[in-house]
């Protein structure tokens, strides 16, 4: 690919969302995996009738939508589950990636992908990882804070992604966002600079 691509992971609640809008006020376009995730599904896409075929009925909502509800339980509940249904969505997350990557008339784009460790092989062709990091009992505070969780909620989701210490082996950059907003954009304007040269 001749487009300049920098991937950007971070464990949850570590603020990749708050670094994608920081780049994206730059004028960088991110491409999110989630909403990837939510546009392969879409009524009508091979995906969800695959899903559908898999699963049963029952995956789907009264609308006839992707139930996420009733899949997030089963794929927690059931690791072959979850296998199963990451072997029908991630190609083609990972297809909607690289073609919005190539369809981008900027410099350079930023990849949003929280599962970047676990997949890593699959985006070999990326120029740049980026690796957004705040430490556990920040990530555990926001966490309760966002989604109304308790702590033990908390310390699951963070024990069930990669370790920090995988993460930050992958890394060509790091970002700590443990400050302020002004301090996560001065970071963000640093990269942005030594991006724009790179793609040059």
């Amino acid at each position: 690919m001749s487009r300049f691509v920098v991937a950007l992971t971070g464990g949850v609640a570590a603020g990749k969302s708050a670094v994608e809008r920081c780049f994206e006020a730059l004028g960088v376009h991110a491409y999110d995996a989630d909403v990837a995730a939510r546009a392969v599904v879409e009524p009508g896409s091979e995906a969800l009738v695959e899903v559908a075929r898999v699963f049963g009925a029952d995956a789907l909502d009264a609308e006839g939508r992707l139930d996420r509800a009733t899949m997030r339980q089963r794929v927690f509940a059931d690791p072959s589950a979850r296998t199963t249904l990451e072997g029908i969505l991630h190609p083609r997350i990972r297809s909607w990636l690289r073609d919005a990557a190539a369809a981008d008339t900027g410099p350079y784009c930023i990849l949003s992908i929280p599962l970047l460790v676990e997949n890593q092989a699959h985006y070999a062709w990326v120029n740049r990882i980026l690796v957004v990091d705040a430490p556990e009992d920040v990530r555990i505070a926001r966490l309760i804070q966002r989604d109304r969780i308790d702590e033990a909620l908390a310390r699951k989701m963070i024990a069930v992604q990669a370790t920090r210490e995988a993460r930050l082996a992958i890394a060509n950059d790091v970002i700590e966002n443990h400050g302020d907003q002004a301090e996560l954009a001065a970071a963000v304007d640093l990269l942005h600079a030594r991006y724009l040269e790179l793609s040059r």
